[in-house]
């Protein structure tokens, strides 16, 4: 497959390597460790992900992985380094897919994962004068797949929203997204690792579609 001109060719899948680099790195978060080992991120996490995302992006849109740097400016918590690997696929009005490697194993995902009240007031309308049906119908076969609803809720209720309202547990969200996880295993040292993404990723499209379509674009 080819990417921007490049041709992708992804053999090995992510390695196991990949993540005992994130268990050797849980115990030695510290510049001196990334020094000595940042070849081995280089090819063993961050060469597999990219890789992974140029083979999907033709299917889920434009992909973008982080830096594997945090920005501790304002955190308690100063080592300098991400315990994961991220990477985000680009859908309509500033939704998407993602996956993610780390220490825990694979995680794949997606959804509404940052709102501005323009969305939000969107959401709510729709779902006060729509109702929930649609979103319920995307959401309905997810937990059976192995994925767990999340998102920025309210801890009680919309303003002006009855607490016996039908639809008061999706009118609690600001943000919604869906998470799986695998733990680390052999076949993602191989090319199912594609498969299993991809199929992950198509279960979730139409969630995705359905509240990109709801909230709109951001402004």
């Amino acid at each position: 497959m080819f990417s921007g001109g490049r041709l992708i060719i992804m053999t090995n899948g992510i390695p196991a390597e990949a993540f005992d680099f994130y268990d050797h790195l849980a115990a030695d978060n510290t510049r001196e460790f990334w020094a000595e080992h940042k070849s081995e991120y280089e090819q063993s996490v961050r060469q597999p992900l990219q890789d992974l995302a140029d083979i999907l992006a033709p299917e889920f849109g434009p992909a973008h992985l982080y830096r594997p740097y945090r920005d501790v400016r304002f955190s308690k918590d100063k080592t300098p380094y991400k315990d994961h690997q991220g990477c985000v696929f680009e859908a309509d009005n500033g939704l998407g897919w993602y996956m993610q490697i780390s220490t825990k194993g694979l995680m794949v995902a997606g959804g509404w994962y940052q709102s501005t009240p323009t969305q939000v007031k969107r959401y709510r309308e729709h779902l006060l004068e729509a109702g929930g049906d649609a979103l319920r119908a995307a959401l309905k076969p997810l937990p059976k797949a192995g994925f767990e609803l999340g998102g920025d809720m309210l801890k009680t209720r919309p303003r002006g929203v009855d607490e016996d309202h039908p639809d008061i547990d999706l009118l609690r969200h600001r943000t919604m997204h869906v998470t799986k996880v695998w733990e680390p295993t052999a076949w993602m040292g191989t090319k199912k690792v594609q498969t299993n993404v991809r199929g992950a990723f198509e279960k979730m499209r139409p969630l995705i579609v359905t509240l990109a379509d709801i909230v709109g674009p951001p402004e």
